[in-house]
């Protein structure tokens, strides 16, 4: 790669218009290793070493947590999810510089509170995570201030970061989007953006959105991106290191999100400090 990517996100970030995404791998920074499943995977195999599940779907996220809630009811999948994700994660490097630049919208995709954490006693932000029909029939997201208090949608107009947790959190309430069914009644609704909070969409309008911690290789996480940042501008960037997948390639080319082929470490080194330990070669 070439450094003129580095050199648009630095101009996005200069100019305000810049949406950190995070996804799970995020939580792979923590250089001390993190208490609560960081992958799919990681959390695929915590539910099915808890609770049997047919052996097809034991590699299968939203399938095995549908399963458990068909035979031992909805109940059982939030204690599972509460229990794997209720050691609390410490704010790594990124999280902190997130939480320090008081961007008007930061979307966090995986279940853990680190971000806000980070984002505790960092000016005037509240929380917007999305909630399953099964609990919450009628209602696709929460609203939460920052003491963790649910309040009324409009609230979120005043908050000078809104925090995203479009599959919800541990913190402050519980809220989970895992199950197939969950994902069934999203998805029916998403092309047309009834799932996604309206002052989510007025914050995206125009903006450019950073990918970070994210993989495109499954339908799930290509939806939600690309719902997600539907209207927002024709520009955007993905830091993904390593080989991409045939749909990958494909998701990006169709997004027009340019690919920045770097560890992630080193990336938030240089968004720390506009240096890298290792210079990426000029392709």
């Amino acid at each position: 790669m070439t450094t003129a990517p580095l050199n648009e996100i630095a101009d996005s970030l200069a100019a305000g218009t810049l949406i950190p995404y995070l996804g799970p791998a995020v939580l792979s920074l923590a250089p001390e290793g993190c208490p609560v499943p960081a992958t799919p995977d990681d959390l695929v195999k915590l539910l099915t070493s808890k609770v049997s599940v047919p052996h097809k779907i034991r590699n299968n996220l939203t399938a095995a947590a549908q399963f458990i809630e068909n035979f031992k009811h909805r109940k059982t999948v939030v204690s599972l999810m509460s229990d794997a994700f209720a050691p609390g994660v410490e704010p790594n490097a990124l999280h902190r510089f997130i939480a320090g630049r008081q961007f008007p919208l930061v979307v966090d995709t995986w279940y853990d509170d680190a971000m806000a954490r980070a984002m505790f006693g960092q000016g005037h932000w509240g929380q917007i995570q999305g909630v399953s029909q099964s609990e919450h029939f009628g209602s696709w997201v929460n609203y939460f201030n920052d003491k963790g208090d649910q309040v009324e949608a409009d609230e979120a107009d005043r908050w000078q970061t809104v925090l995203y947790k479009p599959l919800g959190s541990i913190i402050p309430a519980r809220n989970f989007i895992i199950s197939d069914s969950d994902y069934v009644e999203v998805l029916t609704e998403i092309d047309i953006q009834t799932p996604i909070p309206p002052r989510v969409q007025a914050l995206r309008s125009g903006k450019n959105f950073l990918f970070l911690g994210c993989r495109f290789n499954n339908q799930l996480t290509r939806t939600y991106a690309r719902q997600v940042m539907k209207r927002s501008s024709d520009k955007h960037w993905a830091v993904i290191e390593g080989p991409l997948t045939r749909m990958e390639q494909k998701f990006l080319e169709e997004q027009d999100i340019t690919r920045i082929d770097l560890p992630l470490a080193q990336f938030v080194e240089w968004l720390q400090t506009g240096k890298m330990s290792a210079v990426p070669a000029a392709a």
